[in-house]
Order: structure tokens, then sequence, then C-alpha cells
């Protein structure tokens, strides 16, 4: 499924081959050899260009993967096997098949039903210990081979998330969840763990609880007490990070024509209500300016709180952080980005984690695209305002020559995790923005259905989607477009770490919240409820933002004023309530250190916690330190690693 990587010579299909050949000296990166094509499969040639997969990918693909899990509740553990089917990509070139593991225990490998010659090699840091099974002779190119791998997880899995009974919402039973993004699927099963590899999957997962996974339910036996068999069939291909499974005590509610939601039996009702008024709008928004939505259902598992992110975009379930559920319909423009990723991510995506902006920069952008169509237009560019703080916040603890701010990051024994930020997010965004301005809304709309048609089912890097846009708008018949296209500074976009140039926004929906803070530098104001009254959850929150960013913090006597009077640090608003606690933090107000704590001991998602301890480390590390080591198994693996090298206990 990587054939934009691929070419026959002599082929007709081709519309271009574009050698593109960077100039190196000392310091530069290395040569990038770019081919593309459009029109029908051919054979990978190419060498893989992934640097964060030990799997030998360039000589063989996988085509099908089949799961076969128990989940054993009580070890905290998957037991059973997984069979990869493998196309050969040379023609007896390669004796063996190399794939990515990390922490697992493999008890046999068979290669076409007969016992393989197979070893698990030295670890690497940071990317596991690859095991590499014989292949004698060869295989032909284009035959496929089964690979049968007899498996069960183990303590150190980092993909998957154990919580006892106490953990849920509930605490009548136990629950699992995994989360694979970016490398952490081969730690629950070998594979080609890359975004570069996509393949077709088939579920048949065995637990005492309800299952969810990525994949849409296939009828099976769930009667009766005890195990039972929850299938599952995804028949688009998807990459290995998009693997997911969840097992608990959970209930389901319709929430749209083609959407339910799922979670605790407590919490289904509070959730329903909180998503139903938007996801049928979400979808027939998202359809109108792309295309018709091609994964069947779309549905939405709402996890316990520990959960790492605001949501992860796994087909056709969404795992969303219960963060969202706020009980004001405020926050569920996170849904929004996730269903934006099965287009943007999921059905088209980045070639490796270098090149993530794809992802989550046009993600980001056609998240804004439907909040427009179903808010207003002022609230794209309101959107962007807030999306451009926490741009600055994130270049600012970088540093603005860092090389985790530019948008394509050199990950070469990097851990993807470590580069994760909101960088390629909104400095992707804001790539894409520019483009739009560029050529037009109306012309840039023409653009979007042919990007994601083009590349669907495939995976690109950032020079693939230059040549994409460029020879759609060379081709478009437009004289002045054309010439302002052979302008872009290309390079300087890819690779200039920092900020990008800061656009003219809209702001319509911010100035009467930046009027309000305002008021707030100085110490007479008195605050009412009324205040605010008018306000949405994000207009509060773009008030907040602007006040942490006053060059005097307030007083810990204001900053407690205005949590108080505004009745934010009662809210159940996490998002609210995570930004009035960075004020209180600027301000010392050592009377929010307990609030602060409780919400590090409630919520798991790296948004909040991370800026929290950073600052609550500088204040008082003791405190921090206690409280991550009084929580760490509360968090899941992504959480905590990140966190521990934040507090230096790494």
């Amino acid at each position: 499924m990587r054939e934009p990587n691929s070419f026959v010579r002599g082929s007709l299909l081709f519309r271009s081959i574009r050698l593109t050949i960077r100039k190196l000296n000392p310091s530069s990166s290395p040569v990038h050899l770019h081919f593309r094509h459009f029109g029908l499969t051919t054979k990978r040639t190419m060498a893989p260009r992934d640097p964060n997969t030990l799997a030998n990918y360039g000589e063989w693909g996988t085509k099908h993967t089949t799961v076969n899990f128990k989940v054993n509740f009580e070890k905290q553990r998957l037991e059973g096997s997984v069979i990869l089917e493998l196309e050969s990509l040379t023609n007896k070139e390669s004796s063996e098949i190399v794939l990515d593991t990390n922490q697992l225990n493999i008890s046999s490998v068979k290669l076409d039903s007969t016992e393989s010659k197979w070893a698990v090699k030295d670890y690497v840091e940071p990317y596991g210990a690859p095991l590499h099974v014989s292949v004698p002779n060869g295989v032909a190119q284009g035959e496929v081979v089964k690979l049968n791998i007899a498996l069960e997880t183990t303590d150190r899995c980092v993909g998957l998330q154990w919580m006892t009974p106490a953990q849920t919402g509930n605490k009548k039973h136990p629950f699992c969840y995994s989360q694979c993004q970016a490398i952490l699927a081969r730690s629950i099963f070998p594979c080609q763990d890359t975004p570069d590899v996509k393949s077709t999957f088939t579920f048949n997962i065995t637990s005492p609880l309800p299952v969810v996974a990525s994949g849409v339910p296939v009828p099976s036996d769930q009667k009766g007490d005890g195990d039972k068999l929850f299938r599952f069939e995804q028949k688009v291909p998807i990459p290995s990070y998009l693997f997911a499974l969840a097992s608990g005590d959970l209930a389901t509610a319709r929430i749209g024509k083609r959407s339910v939601v799922a979670t605790g039996p407590e919490a289904i009702e509070g959730a329903k209500w909180e998503l139903e008024a938007d996801m049928d709008r979400f979808l027939e928004v998202a359809e109108k300016l792309i295309f018709d939505y091609r994964w069947g259902e779309y549905n939405v598992l709402v996890l316990p709180p520990s959960f790492a992110y605001g949501g992860m975009e796994n087909p056709i379930f969404t795992f969303a952080t219960p963060t969202i559920i706020s009980g004001d319909r405020q926050n569920v423009d996170v849904i929004a980005h996730e269903l934006s990723h099965s287009w943007s991510g999921n059905l088209v995506g980045c070639a490796s984690w270098e090149h993530f902006w794809l992802n989550e920069g046009w993600t980001t952008y056609l998240e804004r695209r439907i909040g427009a169509a179903i808010h207003g237009e002022p609230q794209f560019d309101f959107s962007a305002i807030i999306g451009w703080k926490a741009l600055e916040d994130s270049v600012s603890v970088l540093g603005a020559d860092h090389e985790f701010t530019k948008l394509i990051i050199n990950h070469k024994g990097v851990d993807p995790e470590d580069a994760f930020s909101t960088v390629p997010y909104e400095k992707g965004f804001h790539f894409l923005w520019y483009l739009e301005r560029l050529v037009g809304r109306e012309h840039f709309d023409k653009f979007i259905p042919h990007y994601f048609t083009t590349w669907a089912y495939k995976s690109l890097n950032s020079f693939e989607f230059r040549e994409t846009f460029l020879d759609f708008f060379n081709g478009y018949g437009n004289a002045e477009i054309k010439e302002k296209v052979a302008q872009i500074p290309w390079e300087e976009r890819f690779y200039t770490p920092g900020l990008p140039p800061k656009p003219t926004f809209n702001t319509a929906y911010v100035d009467s919240c930046l009027a309000l803070a305002e008021k707030w530098k100085s110490d007479d104001y008195q605050p009412n409820l009324k205040d605010i009254e008018s306000f949405s959850a994000n207009q509060t929150l773009v008030f907040l933002q602007a006040v942490q960013d006053f060059p005097k913090p307030l007083s810990a006597e204001r900053s407690h004023l205005l949590g108080t009077s505004y009745k934010i640090s009662s809210s159940k608003n996490v998002e609210l309530k995570s930004a009035y606690y960075a004020i209180s933090l600027l301000a010392k107000d050592r009377q929010e250190f307990p609030g602060i704590v409780e919400l590090l001991g409630s919520v798991g998602r790296m948004k909040f916690v991370k800026p929290l301890y950073r600052k609550l480390n500088e204040l008082d590390r003791d405190l921090a330190v206690e409280t991550f080591e009084k929580n760490e198994n509360f968090y899941p693996s992504t959480t905590k690693g990140q966190i521990k090298k934040l507090l230096g206990l790494s």
C-alpha cells in the first residue's frame, strides 16, 4: 500500500518523475530521491524511508493482519497469536523477514504452517528488539507468505493500559485499552510498525467483558457467562498505530445515524447528551468539504480519565478523553478533530513521523473548517487564535531554534513521543492556511478532494505533498495562481524552526475577551459573574490565556478572586480549570495547590498534566514529585514517561 514510492520503467502511468537532490554539505540532511506516479498499483523498488522502524519493509509488505487474542485481566496480558500475510517485494532477494517487537513473549513462529528458524535480536534503544524470521531461498516477487506467531504481552507492554475496578467510573470491573501511536503497536504484536505500511485487519478477541476495536463488528456468539468471542473486520488498509481494542464494562447509546457512543454504564446518558447534537452535522459538513465517509460507522468510545490524549483517531471507534464530557457541549470540537482524521491520517497518512504535520496540520485545518460551517466563519479564526497561543507556548518551552519546532523533523535515533507537541498541529495548520490564502479558498477547496483522492489508502511525505500541490495548480488553467505557487518558499517552510509568520486574524469573537483581560491589569477592578455570562467556554479560555500572558502576573489574592468570582475553580470543564490553575501557579497562590494536586490525580491527558507539572515543579518540587509518585500507576505509559522526563526521574 505504498505505491507512491515505486515505478515501472517506461510506464505510461507516469505523469511525472522528479528527482529532488538537495546539495549536501557536512551538516546537511541526506539526499532525497522522490518518485511519484498516479494510477494503478505497482511494486515498491525504493528503500524504506521511516527511521523509526527496524522492519525491512522495503523487502516485504504486510497485506493482511489477523489478531487472535484472549484478554486476561487477572494476569494483565493479551494471549494468543498474530497471523501476518506478507508480500515479497523482491525476486527472491530477501531471505529473512524482520519485524518490530518490544518486550513481547514470543513462543513460536511458523512460516506457511511450518516451524521456522527465528530469533529476537538485541534491543535497539528506543525502538525495541527486531524479530528475524528466516525465509530460506527467498520468495518470488508478488508471492505472499503467512507468518503465524504465538505470543503474549508482558508487564512491560507500553501499548496497553490495564485498570483495576477502583480506577474505573463505577468501580465494578477492570478495564483495558490500547494506545499504539506512535511506535507502541510493536509492544502488542510483531509488526512492521511504521505509518508507511498499511494492511487490512481481522480481530478475534476473547474477553469476559464487552470489546470494541478499530474494525466493523461481525456477528458472533456472545451468549452466556464467561469468555465471549468478539469479531471485527477492517477492510480499509490501516497502519499498525491504528490497531486498537478496549474491553470493560461498556454500554452504548446512539448519537447519530451512523454513530454510537460507548462508555461506562454510569456515564452513558451524560456522554449521549454531550455528543448527539453535533455528530451528524460534523459528518455532513466533512463529507461536503472532502468526499463521502469511507469507513461505514463512526463511533466514539469515552475512556476512563487516565487517557493521555484528547482523542485517538482509531478507525470506526475514536477513543476519546472523558474531559470532553463537561456538561456544556463546549469541548466536542475534539470529536470534529478526530472525525477529520478519517480522511487525514487514516485514509491518507504520513509516511513517517518526520512528516507528522501532514496528519495533524491537515486535521486541524479540516476541524476548523467544520467549526466555521457550524458556528459561523469567525469561528475559524477564533479557534486559530487559541491554537496560535498554544503554538507560542510550545515554541517557548522547546526553544525557537529547536529541531522539534520544524515542520519536517529529523527523527533518526529519536523516540517520536519525545517530539510530540502542538507544533505539527498548529504550524502544519498555518502552512495549509497560508496555501489556502495564497490561491484563494474557492480554488483551494477544489484541491482538497483532489489531494485526498490521489493519496487515498496510501502514505506520503512532505515532498510528495509539494509535488501534488504544484501539479494540481500548474495544470489548473489559472496563470495568476500558477505564478503565485511558483514563489512558495517550500524549503524555508519545511525546515525553518520556531514560529511561522503570524497572520492577521479576524478578532470578532476575541475582542470582548481581551477587553475583559485588559480590565484585570488594574488592581482596582472588581469582577462580577456577569462579566463572562455571554462568553462561550472557549471565549473564557481566551480571556484566561490573555491573563496568563500578563507581563506582571496577578497577585495570589487577585488570582484567587478571579477563580472564585467566575466560579472557574469549581467548574467541571477541565479546559477552563487547567487554564485557571496556570494563572494561580504564576501567582504562586498556594490556596489552589490542593485543587491542582486533585486534578493531576484525576486526569491523564498530557495537554493538561504536562504544563501543570512543569510549573508545580518550579514552585514546589517535593509536592510535584510526591504527586507523581502517588499517581504513577494511574497514568498510561505515554504520560508516565513524559512526566518522568520532565521531573528528571527517568
